[in-house]
């Protein structure tokens, strides 16, 4: 049974009709019916439909004009056209009146039947078959942790886990968005154990290592550069995968796709990730080989990142690559003048490579953390994705891509630096004056904190980290911890809960994609 579904079928000759409608009563929906438009529209006025199907050649008021008519008084209301005109004009006039759908006679009781389900019960059948689906998955993925996994493994796995959360959301009726947080969590805590277990060797060239942010230009943008083609390098600052995925449908239009994957460096923040990005070092390496770079921002952690294109210049002759002319580099801080760069992003096409920095996303989940507003908009994961696509819908970002696309000898590549992760859940740590502040990563003498929340480094070196002196040491957050400090415990616990870090080591931050876009 159908829960009482009440349909209406318009058409002049509707006692040809009776087999379809009463197969359709025997299948459990209330099936009125009209022999002319005038009649159709009155009963929709008087009563509720959940789906109307109109003849489109009727005598007096055709179904065009019937399904102009009723769509007026009920908008929403699904109206499947039925007709025995196959003419290409009617079934563009038909889309451009706002039909669901169209069915061609003469009609099987088969194909009203599947457009029944497809528009009264398709939603609740749709959410049956990802409940069962998900719930499947939750075991393959539950024993693929039990396994030993490789570098790919754990990429395909992420995939899958953002996947399922945008499927999710999409049926938040089915209840299961909590059993996938939990499982998030979980294979964060062995996503971290893998993290410490291989890290060190990926650092100093060990077997089986991924792509790192110090070989993103060499191993993604490079080979697309050639005599004949521009190659614009976005890095979007603090972009996760999931929120890319809503952003990318807005690009298809004018693109063709294809993903790559690496690894972000720790700590996964800016002054250390995206410096290696431009550098093609590890944060110890620039500070060693380029100390006037890397001691003119000591002070602050951000000033670190001044030096982007110094140090794009010195990782492409130290690779050989001499382009003509020469790169231009690009950075976005605010949106005056990314509206000003979206007005003279064809003039930089002449530039074999055009490298631009966008901090915006970045700026989004910093102020969210300081906003009561933004956090009421944003209130979770799936209304920050929302956030984020809504904004770049309207942004002069994605008619900066238009723009570019309109060109056909150019390549776009857009990655990132690192992610970010909802922290829900406080790390009590201490340390002395001199510690940084940083909620999901900290260096600084006698830091203290508890092995199951952050990953303890004694020694920087070993992770290629700049030595801060003698008894410097970092601690690296993992899962979705955030650190705080035992004064104004509390406070700062509260303050925090929920907002979304970087800096430590999670599938969020550190599993990041390489889009390659090419105009269509």
């Amino acid at each position: 049974m159908h829960n009482g579904k009440k349909l209406l079928w318009v058409d002049d000759e509707i006692d040809l009709l009776k087999p379809h409608i009463r197969f359709l009563t025997d299948k459990g929906y209330n099936v009125d019916t009209a022999t002319n438009g005038e009649d159709a529209i009155s009963m929709v006025r008087e009563r509720n439909y959940d789906l109307v199907f109109i003849d489109e050649m009727m005598p007096g008021m055709g179904g065009l004009k019937t399904l102009s008519e009723i769509k007026e008084i009920q908008p929403a209301l699904p109206i499947i056209m039925v007709t025995k005109n196959e003419a290409e004009s009617l079934m563009e006039e038909a889309i451009g009146a706002q039909i669901n759908d169209y069915l061609i006679k003469p009609v099987s009781p088969s194909q009203v039947l599947l457009s029944c389900k497809k528009f009264l019960e398709g939603k609740r059948i749709e959410q049956e078959h990802v409940s069962r689906d998900y719930v499947q998955e939750f075991g393959a993925i539950a024993s693929s942790l039990m396994s030993r996994m490789s570098t790919d493994d754990w990429i395909s796995l992420y995939q899958k886990i953002v996947g399922w959360d945008l499927e999710l959301d999409r049926h938040r009726e089915t209840g299961l968005q909590d059993m996938l947080s939990e499982q998030k969590r979980d294979t964060n805590n062995a996503f971290g154990k893998y993290i410490e277990d291989n890290y060190q060797d990926w650092i100093h060239n060990g077997k089986e290592k991924p792509v790192l942010s110090t070989e993103v230009i060499r191993e993604f943008v490079l080979p697309e550069i050639d005599d004949k083609k521009s190659v614009f390098f976005f890095v979007i600052d603090c972009l996760r995968y999931d929120q890319w995925l809503l952003m990318e449908k807005l690009l298809t239009p004018d693109y063709t796709v294809s993903r790559k994957w690496y690894y972000g460096i720790l700590p996964t923040a800016t002054p250390y990730s995206r410096n290696a990005i431009f550098s093609g070092l590890h944060p110890s390496e620039i500070e060693k080989q380029y100390p006037e770079i890397w001691s003119k921002g000591q002070d602050d952690d951000n000033s670190r990142n001044r030096f982007e294109k110094e140090l794009l210049d010195v990782q492409l002759k130290r690779l050989g690559v001499g382009l003509k002319p020469e790169p231009k580099y690009i950075k976005i801080l605010d949106p005056e003048f990314g509206r000003a760069t979206e007005q003279n992003i064809s003039s930089l096409s002449s530039a074999r490579l055009v490298s631009v920095v966008v901090n915006f996303i970045d700026m989004l989940a910093h102020s969210r953390s300081d906003s009561d507003i933004l956090r009421e908009i944003a209130p979770n994961e799936p209304a920050y994705r929302t956030l984020t696509q809504s904004w770049f819908q309207h942004s002069w970002l994605l008619r900066m891509f238009q723009t570019i696309a309109k060109q056909r000898d150019v390549t776009v590549i857009v990655t990132t630096d690192h992610g970010s992760i909802l922290s829900s859940r406080g790390a009590k740590v201490l340390g002395d004056r001199e510690a940084s502040t940083s909620l999901r990563y900290k260096y600084g003498r006698n830091l203290k904190v508890e092995d199951k929340y952050a990953w303890f480094i004694k020694n920087p070196a070993d992770l290629k980290l700049p030595n801060r002196g003698i008894t410097a040491n970092y601690i690296i957050a993992k899962e979705d911890f955030y650190f705080v400090y035992p004064t104004e415990y509390h406070k700062y616990l509260n303050q925090y809960k929920n907002t979304f870090q970087h800096g430590g080591m999670s599938m969020e931050e550190m599993i990041l994609p390489v889009v390659i876009l090419k105009p269509r």
